[in-house]
């Protein structure tokens, strides 16, 4: 079994009237079968409304699944006894960093998470300058958080996260309220933490060109997962994945749309250094 490991998931949002009846039910996760295995980076993509923020939200167990099970590192993520040891293992980013950063210093909001589970003091300041250091933010440790751009405090979120040393850290859209190099800035710290430090990653994102070295691509629609595949697999159904209100990396539609007009390209061009040596071989034929 992987790190991550769903059978049959479900979760379903219920609204009652005022007399505690049941008016609506909607299955916000649906039937999801999931298997992660340590190490690997997983993105996993759908418009908003598909489910992704929801099944992210039950890897951590700030949701509890409906039906089916969710187990993450063998721990069935139902268990109440499960839920403290089911979050030290996956670590949760959120959208907004503000919503995770509380501290007036850097290093002190780091050093929370590590207090708040029971670490010694002396292994709290080796974890802090370790995770600042991970994420390049280690010349910011005497700073406000209020005083950072938006990329470095989400930077500063996922050292705090890494200080309590998960094995996986599920990230739920970190670079939505994020300018191109904010985004950018936080993309290649998740990247390094996971090629470096072997940090299993689930990414759960809308932005397509973040995912084209994810190891793995799942897209849900409407609580389901609709396609998974690498990610040369997956953006090579371009059409698809328009028909799920996706877009795709712009290269990836500059070639499609290239070989609709007869020009011999692969499927699934993914970088622009992909598309250069495609063209490059085009002219020496």
């Amino acid at each position: 079994m992987g790190i991550i490991k769903a059978a049959k998931l479900f979760y379903d949002y219920v609204s009652r009237d005022e007399h505690d009846q049941v008016e609506n039910v909607i299955h916000a996760v649906d039937g999801v079968d999931l298997d992660v295995e340590a190490g690997q980076f997983i993105a996993i993509l759908g418009h908003n409304g598909s489910g992704k923020s929801t099944l992210a939200k039950q890897i951590n167990a700030l949701l509890v699944p409906t039906g089916g099970t969710l187990w993450v590192k063998d721990m069935d993520t139902k268990d109440p006894e499960n839920v403290w040891k089911v979050r030290q293992t996956a670590g949760m980013v959120f959208q907004n960093p503000d919503n995770q950063i509380i501290a007036s210093l850097v290093e002190e909001d780091v050093g929370f998470g590590p207090e708040n589970i029971g670490v010694p003091t002396e292994d709290i300041w080796k974890r802090v300058n370790w995770s600042l250091q991970a994420v390049g933010m280690s010349g910011y440790s005497q700073h406000s958080p209020n005083k950072l751009s938006g990329g470095q405090k989400q930077r500063v979120a996922i050292a705090g996260v890494m200080a309590m040393e998960p094995e996986c850290i599920v990230l739920d859209e970190p670079t939505a309220m994020l300018d191109p190099n904010g985004r950018k800035e936080v993309i290649e710290t998740v990247r390094k933490l996971n090629a470096e430090k072997g940090v299993t990653v689930i990414l759960i994102t809308h932005y397509m060109d973040e995912v084209v070295h994810a190891d793995k691509v799942y897209v849900m629609d409407d609580g389901k997962i609709v396609l998974e595949g690498k990610p040369k697999e997956v953006f090579s159904q371009v059409d698809e994945l328009k028909k799920l209100r996706l877009d795709v990396p712009q290269v990836t539609e500059l070639a499609y749309e290239l070989k609709k007009e007869g020009l011999d390209l692969p499927d699934g061009v993914l970088t622009i250094d992909e598309f250069v040596q495609a063209m490059e071989k085009l002219k020496g034929r």
